[in-house]
C-alpha cells in the first residue's frame, strides 16, 4: 500500500513544515518498529531458541503468508471503508501485543501463528503509511523523499541503539548477545504502541466511499499493464534474494573474525550482534533518499531501477568473494542504492501508474509481492541453502550462500533492461 487514493481538499503547492514534520515522525516510527527486530530474528531463534534453519525459514514463511492475505482485506478497508490514519492506529496497537510475545513464547507452532497474524497487521501499514504521505504531498517526486528519509533514520537509530544495548549488556559474548536480542522485540512493541496512538493525530485521510467496485480486483486489472507488470514480476525474485541479506547477514557479520579483530572500532560505534553494523546500509539509504528529490525528475525510472539492481549484484559479490572489512563496509553502503533506486522508485511507479481510487490496493499488491510471494520463495531458498552450505554447527560456506543470489540478481537486471519499456503511459 502506498498512495493517494483518498478524497480531501487539494494540498497547497508547497509542503508546509508542520505537515512535513507530522508525516516524517510517522515514517520514523513506522520503520523503527521493523528495524528493531528484523535483522536479529534469525540469530535469535537459531542460536538462542535452537530452531533449525528450516524452522526459522518457516517463521518467515508464515509471516509471508500473512502478508499475502493482508492486502485483500486491508486494501479494501483503506480504499473504501475506513480512514487510513485510523487503520494505522488499530493495526499498530494490536500488532504491538503480538510482537511483544515473540520475546516470551517458546513454542514453535504458537510462534508460527503469531508470525502469520502479526504480518496481517503490520505489512499493510507499510503501504498505508505511504498512502497517507502521498495523499497529502503536493509533489510526489519533490516531496516524498523528504518524508520517507525519516523512515530510514528511524531504522538507523533503533539498529545502532539495539547494537549498543547488546554491547552494554553482553560485550563480545555471542551467547549473551543472542539472549539479550529478545529486548529488540520488546522495543518494537513499545514503538508500535506509540505509532498507533500517534496515528490518531495524523491528517484525516478518508476513503473514496463513492467507488463501489472491489478495490483489489480493480488494482489487479491495472497491474497487468506496462510498466507495472514488469516491476511486479521482477520484484518477486528480487524480494526473494533480499531475504538473503536480511535473514542471515547479521549472523554473517557477527561471526566474521575480520570484523571482530581487524575493525574493533565498529563495536564501539555500531554495537554488536551484527544488526548495528548493518545500519551502514541505512545510513547510505538516508543519503540516497535525501538526494532523490533532485534525481527523480532528471533520471529516467528505468535507469534508476537498473542502478538499484546493479547495486544488489555488487553487494552479493562482495559478501561471497571479498569477506574483508575494506570490501564489506562499502558493500553494506550499497543498500542505499538497492532500496533508494529500486524499491523506493517502485513505490513511486505504482503510485503514478494507477488511478487514484485503487492506489492503496495497488500498493498492497506490491507489498504482497515483496513481503509475500518473494519472501516465501526467498525463505525456501534460504532454508535449502542454509542447510546445504552448513559446514558444522557454527560455520557456513558463505561464499556459496551469497553467490547464488548474486547471479539471480544479474539475471533480473538483464530481464529488466529487455522488458521495461523506454516510454510509459500517463495516468491521471
Amino acid at each position: 500500500m502506498t498512495t493517494a487514493p483518498f478524497a480531501f481538499e487539494p494540498p497547497l503547492a508547497r509542503l508546509g513544515p508542520g505537515l512535513q514534520t507530522r508525516l516524517s515522525i510517522m515514517m520514523l516510527l513506522q520503520y523503527a518498529i521493523q528495524g528493531a527486530w528484523l535483522p536479529l530474528l534469525y540469530p535469535y531463534f537459531n542460536e538462542y531458541r535452537g530452531f533449525v534453519d528450516t524452522q526459522v525459514a518457516a517463521l518467515f514463511t508464515a509471516a509471508a503468508l500473512g502478508a499475502i492475505v493482508s492486502p485483500f482485506v486491508a486494501g479494501q478497508l483503506a480504499d473504501r471503508y475506513i480512514n487510513a490514519e485510523k487503520f494505522l492506529a488499530i493495526a499498530h496497537i494490536i500488532g504491538a501485543v503480538f510482537v511483544w510475545s515473540f520475546a516470551e513464547v517458546t513454542n514453535f507452532y504458537v510462534l508460527m501463528g503469531l508470525s502469520f497474524f502479526y504480518a496481517i497487521l503490520y505489512t499493510p501499514t507499510l503501504g498505508v503509511a505511504n498512502a497517507v504521505a502521498f495523499a497529502h504531498l503536493p509533489d510526489r517526486d519533490r516531496d516524498f523523499g523528504k518524508v520517507r528519509v525519516f523512515g530510514t533514520l528511524g531504522w538507523i537509530l533503533v539498529g545502532i541503539g539495539i547494537g549498543q544495548w547488546l554491547f552494554y549488556k553482553a560485550g563480545t559474548d555471542r551467547a549473551m548477545q543472542v539472549l539479550m536480542m529478545r529486548d529488540a522485540f520488546r522495543l518494537a512493541a513499545i514503538l508500535g504502541m506509540i505509532q498507533g496512538l500517534y496515528s490518531l493525530t495524523l491528517p484525516k485521510t478518508p476513503p473514496r466511499r463513492e467507488e463501489k467496485n472491489y478495490a483489489p480486483g480493480e488494482a489487479i486489472k491495472e497491474i497487468r499493464l506496462q510498466p507495472l507488470i514488469t516491476i511486479f514480476l521482477i520484484s518477486i525474485p528480487i524480494a526473494a534474494v533480499h531475504q538473503f541479506f536480511f535473514v542471515r547477514t547479521s549472523q554473517f557479520l557477527g561471526q566474521l573474525e575480520e570484523l571482530k579483530q581487524g575493525a574493533a572500532w565498529i563495536n564501539q560505534f555500531f554495537g554488536v550482534g551484527g544488526g548495528g553494523v548493518m545500519t551502514i546500509g541505512q545510513i547510505s539509504e538516508l543519503i540516497v533518499l535525501a538526494l532523490m528529490p533532485f534525481i527523480a525528475k532528471r533520471v529516467p525510472r528505468k535507469t534508476l531501477l537498473s542502478i538499484g539492481l546493479l547495486a544488489y549484484f555488487l553487494r552479493f559479490i562482495a559478501f561471497a568473494y571479498f569477506p574483508y572489512a575494506w570490501a564489506l563496509l562499502p558493500a553494506l553502503a550499497l543498500h542505499g542504492f538497492v532500496f533508494g533506486c529500486f524499491f523506493f522508485v517502485c513505490f513511486m511507479i505504482v503510485d503514478e501508474q494507477t488511478t487514484p481510487d485503487i492506489r492503496s490496493s495497488a500498493q498492497g499488491m506490491f507489498n504482497l509481492v515483496v513481503f509475500g510471494l518473494g519472501v516465501i520463495v526467498g525463505n525456501l531458498l534460504v532454508g535449502i541453502l542454509s542447510s546445504a552450505t552448513r559446514i558444522d554447527d557454527k560455520h557456513t560456506n558463505w561464499q556459496l550462500y551469497y553467490s547464488i543470489p548474486a547471479w539471480i540478481t544479474l539475471g533480473c537486471l538483464v530481464a529488466h533492461l529487455i522488458f521495461y519499456p523506454n516510454r510509459v503511459r500517463k495516468v491521471a
